[in-house]
Formats: structure tokens, sequence, C-alpha cells
């Protein structure tokens, strides 16, 4: 029997997420400019904002106990930031909304793809990363090294990673940690890892090279565990930003499905990421 709303939130409460914190008007109106356009271009999207407020307004009302703000969806839609920025909570919403109204269309007009369901779902976070980070990239100048051969070309990636990681915190994405580091230690399905920065690009070179994500209190946490438990895909907005990153360097980057963070602090999230040539 499928989950709804109520049931996961019911079960997996985020009382830490309660109170809401600002959100930057530079992250919010990249994010607006690429989920609206992904969503827009879906096979089958008549474009009306309907499906998008309701479900905007049930998660507030079902998650934080508050009513939405008049507009809410319509203001992000147009980026209009003048009258009221939505905070945490409301952006957690707006990004729930909009991507359970994307897998939900992608299900109904399953003839209009060539992958699978799960897999276009997934296609779908992965577009959204890439018009956001061409937007970060341009924002924060990035220089990105053509590929990862030497300490030179991986300083500068890791230069490049830092500078994302500082843009997400300062916008409230982040609420307090971002660490992307490639020191790695620790047993995961079975095999022992241990890597640290100075035998990452030998690692790289075998076949695999490794990193851990480490995040305090990302802001769509709340709303990436209720898709996850309802439909079985989650947005991974800063994560698909630094795959889109990896990507444009000629790496195949991504999180582990199935690490298990025991160990780490209750308060951040942690993805182990594997990370391969193209």
């Amino acid at each position: 029997m499928e989950k709804t709303l109520r049931d996961v939130v019911a079960q997996r409460p985020f009382p830490d997420f309660a109170a809401w914190w600002p959100m930057g008007t530079d992250f919010l109106s990249f994010m607006s400019r690429a989920i609206v356009a992904e969503w827009l271009a879906l096979p089958g999207n008549s474009g009306s904002l309907q499906p998008v407020t309701a479900h905007a307004t049930d998660y507030l009302q079902v998650v934080f106990g508050r009513e939405a703000a008049p507009n809410l969806v319509e203001n992000f839609v147009g980026r209009l930031w003048q009258t009221a920025v939505p905070q945490s909570g409301e952006f957690d919403a707006l990004s729930y909304a909009f991507f359970r109204a994307a897998f939900e269309q992608i299900a109904a007009h399953p003839n209009h793809y060539l992958e699978p369901v799960a897999r276009e779902r997934r296609l779908f976070t992965k577009r959204v990363g890439r018009r956001f980070f061409a937007q970060l990239h341009d924002h924060l100048g990035l220089d990105l090294p053509p590929a990862l051969d030497t300490p030179a070309q991986f300083s500068q990636l890791q230069a490049n990673i830092a500078k994302v990681g500082a843009f997400l915190q300062t916008q409230g994405y982040l609420r307090d940690h971002f660490a992307f580091t490639f020191n790695v230690n620790l047993t995961h399905a079975g095999q022992t890892i241990a890597q640290r920065d100075n035998t990452f690009l030998a690692a790289l070179a075998q076949g695999t090279g490794y990193a851990l994500y480490e995040m305090g209190y990302p802001v769509i946490l709340p709303s990436a565990v209720y898709l996850f438990h309802t439909i079985g895909e989650a947005q991974h907005h800063s994560s698909r930003t630094i795959e889109e990153l990896f990507d444009r360097v000629g790496y195949e980057a991504r999180e582990t499905d199935d690490f298990d963070p025991i160990g780490y602090p209750s308060d951040r999230v942690v993805e182990l990421w594997e990370i391969k040539k193209l």
C-alpha cells in the first residue's frame, strides 16, 4: 500500500526544521529558473500551477502546521521577492510541490519517455541541477579544470567546490555546515576505503575515487525524505549541482544509494560519493 504524506510525516517528523531561517534571493532566483523551466518542459504539462499550489498548501499544513502565504507559488515562479522572500520551510514546501507535480506528470505520460518512470524521475533531478549549476557557474565566476590529471587540477577542483559550498551556506540552503572531503576512511558494502587527499588521484586513475559530502541542516531534508518514502525519488538539489560540476570536468560523480552514515552527528546528512572518469 502506497504511503501518504501524512503517514510518512507521522513516522518521520523533523522538529528541528519547524523554526524557519532566511533564504537568499540569488539561490531562490536560480532555483526558480531551473525548477520551473524543467517542470514546464515535461510532456503533457499544461502549465497550470493548480497541482503545485495544492501540494504546497497540503505540505505546509501537514508538515509545519501553517497556512501557505498568499501567492507563494506564483511569487516563486515570477521571482517576486519585493514583498516576501520565502524562508526555509516555504522553500522546502515549494521544492516538494514542484517535484511531486513533476514526478506525477512523468508517471502519467510514460509513453513520452525512453526510460522507465523511476529513471526518468532521476533524470529530471539531473536536468534541474544542470540548469541551476549553469547560473551558479556564471554568478560565482567558477574556473573549472579541464581534467583531474595533476595535483594542481585537483586543487583547482577543490577550490571550486568550496565556492559552491560557501554559496549554499550563506544563501541558507545549508544552515550551518558544508564539507566535501576526499579524506575517506570507512567500510562500505564490505569494502574498506582508505583514501586521503594525496591518494585521490591515484585511486581515480585506477578506476574509482571517493568523497564524503557532509551537509548541516539542508533545507529540503524533510521534503526529500517525504518524497523518497512516498514516490521513491528525491530532489537532491546540492548533490545534483556538484554532480554537474564533476560532469563538466569529465567525471561521473554521484552519491551511493546504500551508504549508512552511522557515527556521524544527527544534525548532518552525509553521503558517500563514487567518482569515475566518463
